[in-house]
């Protein structure tokens, strides 16, 4: 007897396995330095840091897998604005995931101009991480490594 699969398991499993792959080319070293650099100015070094630390590193890893799921369109020749707007809603969750948990967990406080510009590094936190991960996917592709 045959066993048999889904169309839907294939693509699931065909998935995972690129983004292993991917996954190879990103540094924990390189993610922990971006968090510090990005938010330094919004909190205080400690254990307390460390906590946000691994939650904003969470939220770059899946900006960058977001990022290498479009890097195919960019190897067939649209450019990167374009490619932005087709995972507009999926990036625009992740930044207010980012600023939700960090707002949360930081406790910030209600001065909006603080808000503001840490909404705006959040933006820029994920754009980067986006943009990072749709070069390398899109080199991918040119290298024939997919």
């Amino acid at each position: 007897m045959n066993v048999i699969t889904t169309l839907k398991e294939k693509r699931k499993e065909k998935q995972m396995k690129y983004e292993r792959k991917m996954l190879r080319e990103l540094s924990l070293e390189n993610l922990k330095k971006s968090v510090n650099e990005q938010f330094s100015h919004f909190y205080r070094t400690g254990l307390f840091a460390k906590s946000i630390e691994d939650g904003c590193v969470d939220i770059a890893i899946e900006s960058y897998l977001l990022g290498s799921k479009y890097g195919k369109f960019g190897y067939y020749g649209e450019s990167l604005e374009d490619v932005k707007t087709r995972c507009y809603f999926e990036e625009k969750y992740l930044v207010d995931t980012l600023f939700d948990f960090l707002t949360y967990w930081g406790q910030i406080g209600d001065n909006d101009f603080v808000n503001e510009s840490l909404y705006y590094s959040c933006e820029n936190y994920v754009n980067k991480w986006w943009q990072e991960g749709f070069i390398k996917s899109e080199k991918r592709y040119r290298l024939r490594l997919h």
